[in-house]
């Protein structure tokens, strides 16, 4: 689940956006490196994200991709549970990661959405 939302100006950068997030909304927020995707920036430092949690299995990572157009990413924020319940990348997998892919799609996914969208109208409050 991902969606680009279109923020406002005075929210332009991750530090301004994360000390909002933390006084708008009454969930967890951080400012962490994104260890979900290990995007680097241009000195090949790994890039920050802003990690806003539900609980320990749901949470969004936010980023921004242009100026004023921040990403809004569902993530397990739990790192052996996303290694389980996670977006999978490889090309083969063992049989735990598809046993954990199916019940994933069964059991997890309408949790999922319901806090991803409960985490994306936090998100909006600081939108255009």
């Amino acid at each position: 689940m991902e969606k680009t939302i279109t923020i406002k100006n005075e929210y332009n950068s991750l530090d301004t956006l994360h000390e909002y997030l933390k006084t708008a909304s009454s969930f967890e927020c951080s400012k962490d490196y994104d260890i979900w995707e290990q995007r680097t920036d241009a000195n090949g430092q790994m890039e920050q994200c802003i990690v806003l949690k539900k609980s320990g299995m749901h949470a969004v990572k936010l980023f921004f991709t242009e100026e004023n157009t921040v990403r809004v990413n569902y993530i397990i924020p739990n790192k052996i549970m996303n290694a389980y319940f996670g977006k999978s990348v490889k090309a083969y997998r063992n049989i735990l990661e598809i046993i954990a892919g199916g019940i994933k799609r069964i059991l997890l996914a309408p949790a999922q959405e319901k806090a991803f969208e409960e985490l994306e109208q936090v998100v909006r409050k600081a939108a255009v």
